[in-house]
């Protein structure tokens, strides 16, 4: 296997969010029942003209914006012909010659830290067919064409990923930010974001090898496990005499290996030639201008963001940036309470993340808001109360008690930052426990945390830690 080398280049189907189909207005709604949301465009019935849909444009040409592509002031629509049975038109609107996006590219990291930089091709707009039943007849396939004419962007990449691992990160990298540019919902349960992976393998320095590409697979997991079978199985063929043939294989996650599906169609097998029905598509100086301005701050500057100016650590900014809601949340959070970023950080990554889960919600419907959580937040920065006992705030404010403050009020759990009561308890602690306290004396250290847990115990958690430690260990060290 260390002898070879394989190539992998992915072609991701993006679908656009947009309330209507691309060349028509019937909509784009998940679940419908089969064969509801499909107009007389959809389907090209004789008398029927498809009319672009502006928004869908808008948001291919904001995707070309935000990897560094070019995007194209004037690109044309493509019809590429070919007949299956979901597909009644004969011919898929696309693009071909003169897509709206040319060149770019996407960061992507992997789980051991490495980041590549995986070039774009291209991203073009097209439309998506419709679908084929095949378990739900006896010997017969059903055909359901609610999806026909749904927007997509096809992001096409560059054959320069040489493993799963790298392709799993470059796919993620760009299922974060379509979502976080809001211009997909990247569902992939519901097939909004899919990818389609060519591999080939050869030793190297030799010219590549024949490709492979494995059709529509919609999970990160199985993109993995498709990607690692192929190249065993490319492999094993050429080790043992085979030939390699181009072909389109599906991947079987039952049996976790990938089969024939057809024989795989070169460009010119489409017979592409420009959409008699569909002007071309130009974006004026002024749209662009616009389409710039509309851009958020991207997740790799976000990110770059909180590491140099906010000081937070590399994983941090990664957890807080894997979903832009997340992102703005904890903005919202340092924007109520300056200066603490790694204290939100450590709340919304944790005690929050840990509450939505266990809810089964978005943060978007968190039952605290990000405002709320900084008032919390700013009781422990100002001493009024624990960390500990934040936490018991918290779960309160979660369970819809109140605010912060009439929790702590109502349950009394402001912190005792009394020197003197805090003294009075520790002299009381001391004196509960003179084997132990000898034992510290005596050179055993550990019992510290010991007398300081009970010290906080005493008090039921509310004396204010810091001066307990300080204030013990005066007195500790006072008889040495």
């Amino acid at each position: 296997m260390s002898d070879w080398q394989a190539v992998i280049g992915l072609e991701i189907h993006v679908q656009l969010s947009t309330q209507s189909k691309l060349f028509s207005g019937a909509s784009t709604a998940y679940g419908a029942e089969p064969n509801t949301q499909a107009s007389f465009v959809d389907v090209a019935l004789p008398g029927t003209l498809p009319v672009p849909n502006v928004d869908a444009i808008r948001k291919a040409a904001m995707f070309g914006l935000a990897v560094g592509a070019d995007v194209a002031a004037e690109s044309i629509f493509a019809r590429k012909n070919y007949f299956y049975p979901d597909s009644p038109k004969g011919y898929q609107i696309s693009q071909y010659e003169r897509p709206i996006v040319a060149g770019g590219t996407v960061l992507a990291r992997l789980d051991d830290g490495r980041e590549i930089t995986v070039q774009l091709t291209r991203a073009h707009l097209e439309e998506d067919a419709g679908k084929s039943v095949h378990d739900a007849f006896h010997a017969a396939s059903g055909i359901d064409l609610n999806r026909a004419g749904t927007p997509l962007i096809e992001v096409v990449s560059e054959p320069v990923m040489h493993s799963s691992a790298e392709a799993v990160a470059y796919m993620k990298a760009v299922h974060r930010l379509v979502r976080w540019l809001g211009i997909c919902d990247g569902n992939l349960q519901e097939g909004s974001f899919r990818c389609d992976a060519n591999v080939s393998v050869h030793k190297p320095g030799t010219p590549f090898g024949t490709r492979c590409e494995i059709k529509n697979v919609n999970s990160f997991r199985f993109v993995e496990k498709a990607i690692d079978y192929e190249i065993e199985r490319q492999i094993r063929a050429i080790e043992n005499g085979e030939t390699i043939v181009q072909e389109t294989r599906l991947y079987d996650a039952a049996a976790n290996k990938t089969r024939t599906m057809r024989s795989k169609e070169d460009a010119e097998d489409y017979r592409y030639f420009p959409d008699p029905d569909l002007p071309p598509i130009r974006i004026a100086p002024a749209e662009f201008e616009a389409l710039r301005a509309a851009l958020p701050e991207l997740p790799d500057a976000r990110r770059a963001r909180y590491i140099d100016a906010l000081g937070l650590p590399p994983y941090d900014a990664d957890k807080l940036t894997e979903d832009r809601a997340t992102s703005d949340y904890f903005e919202a959070v340092l924007g109520a309470l300056p200066g603490q970023a790694k204290l939100a950080a450590n709340w919304v990554n944790g005690e929050l993340a840990a509450a939505l889960n266990e809810s089964q919600i978005e943060i978007t419907a968190s039952r605290i808001g990000a405002v709320d959580l900084a008032a919390l937040l700013a009781r422990i920065v100002d001493g009024t109360i624990s960390g500990k006992i934040a936490k018991d705030v918290f779960a309160a404010m979660w369970a819809g008690e109140g605010s912060a403050d009439a929790i702590i009020d109502a349950k009394g759990l402001r912190q005792i930052s009394d020197t003197g009561a805090i003294a009075q308890m520790l002299d009381d602690v001391l004196a509960q426990f003179p084997e132990q306290v000898a034992k510290y004396r005596g050179g055993d250290a550990k019992l510290f945390q010991f007398l300081v847990g009970q010290a906080m115990k005493a008090t039921k958690g509310k004396a204010n830690p810091a001066q307990v430690n300080e204030l013990l260990r005066e007195r500790l060290d006072a008889s040495r």
